[in-house]
């Protein structure tokens, strides 16, 4: 078994998540921000089985795309000690980090 860990922008999130559950798999979603940006992410948790880490990255590839947009810096006085940027500037954003992990033992606990 796999914890597959992704982190996706959340314009991309949402549309994700309806793909992967349409595909059968569970999914927890936990919001973050990003560092630089400070846009918000999705984590996105899913634990498989080894055989299906192939088919959960095809759907992440395919939802989620890269692409590009002007961003507005910060201005030092607001956030001190970022690094500030005089200007604004075009980054790429979108596609997902994933990270897959092994899982020694899972057990759902149902309350029963």
């Amino acid at each position: 078994m796999k914890l597959l860990i992704a982190i996706v922008q959340s314009e991309d999130a949402d549309r994700l998540i309806g793909e992967l559950v349409n595909e059968g798999f569970r999914v927890t979603r936990i919001a973050s921000s990003g560092a630089l940006l400070r846009r918000e992410n999705a984590s996105l948790l899913l634990g498989v089985e080894d055989h299906q880490v192939t088919r959960v990255l095809s759907i992440i590839r395919r939802t989620c795309r890269r692409r590009k947009e002007v961003v507005i810096p910060y201005a030092p006085a607001l956030e001190p000690g970022l690094l500030w940027l005089p200007e604004n500037f075009e980054v790429e954003v979108g596609g997902a980090t994933v990270f897959v992990l092994p899982v020694e033992r899972v057990e759902r606990i149902t309350g029963d």
